[in-house]
């Protein structure tokens, strides 16, 4: 197995909290790419696209988690910079059905964030930091690599809006709500480290934290919040920004803006997500309901 593939399965374990079964079922898979195609963070996209011969006796189901365990590596390795190109579009791509995300209900965010402002209130550098770092995962649903490299020029003097990178590098604009520009500016008081660090959130050494130790954090914070840490990461964070945007009546194509979305397919699993909301949107907004009504 490569460097890079044990990388990325030790990411999985630490920073998503891989089962000991997933990480088995990911490491088959990997291995089994790696035997066809060599080193994986280096395999050109043209080999790539010889699996779908390889894979053509499967059940469309071992395809999709084949498919699934190669997409997600592709992408850490795009974001890691082993790669300058994403060769996904080359995978088979037989028609499954997408999980839908986990996310938090507005009372577990609730207790989440009463127990960051309430030990924030302690003036600890280090909780101070935690609720600015939460802040701005749920409040505008950055992905956590997004987080944690943030530059200080990122950060808005008075406009109400911050510069993110995303994926593939391409730099998106997402807006700070008051209570993370108040969060924001706390921590810049107070934050420690080498006056020449260019990160947000720096760590020793000049870079800056870790996406392994946000997780870490974010678990414990779920432990003394009295909720269950399984059910927390920052990706499940970001998708309570989406969904509970969502709920608010956020616009589809807004939302796909917000995440840094380069395909609105992958924004529309969202609308599964709050199905309930959008058939009540029907019966009480559609044309036919409001004739109804009259009647």
């Amino acid at each position: 197995m490569s460097d890079a593939t044990r990388d990325f399965l030790d990411m999985l374990a630490a920073e998503r909290g891989a089962s000991t079964n997933t990480l088995a079922a990911y490491t088959r898979d990997l291995d089994g790419a790696e035997e066809l195609l060599g080193d994986l963070a280096k395999a050109p996209r043209a080999s790539v696209a010889k699996l779908a011969g390889a894979w053509s006796d499967l059940a469309p189901s071992t395809i999709a988690r084949k498919t699934s365990a190669l997409r997600q590596f592709f992408g850490f390795a795009l974001e890691e910079g082993w790669r300058e190109d994403d060769p996904s579009g080359a995978l088979p791509a037989p028609r499954a059905r997408r999980p839908l995300p986990k996310v938090l209900s507005h009372e577990a965010v609730d207790a989440l964030f009463a127990r960051a402002e309430l030990e924030a209130g302690s003036g600890r550098p280090a909780a101070v930091r935690q609720l600015a770092l939460l802040e701005l995962l749920y409040g505008s649903g950055l992905r956590a690599t997004e987080l944690v490299s943030l530059p200080l020029s990122a950060v808005p003097r008075d406009a109400p809006l911050l510069t993110v990178m995303g994926k593939g590098g391409q730099a998106r604009m997402v807006p700070v709500s008051e209570r993370a520009k108040e969060a924001i500016t706390v921590w810049l008081e107070i934050r420690p480290g080498d006056s020449k660090s260019r990160f947000l959130f720096p760590s020793r050494g000049g870079k800056h934290l870790s996406r392994i130790r946000l997780f870490q954090l974010l678990k414990e914070l779920a432990a003394r919040a009295d909720l269950d840490p399984t059910g927390i990461s920052p990706h499940v964070l970001r998708h309570a920004f989406a969904t509970h945007l969502l709920e608010g009546g956020a616009d589809l194509r807004v939302l796909q803006t917000l995440l840094g979305h380069a395909d609105i397919a992958t924004t529309q699993i969202y609308t599964h997500v709050d199905a309930a909301r959008l058939v009540e949107l029907v019966n009480s907004r559609h044309p036919l309901a409001r004739r109804d009504a009259k009647d």
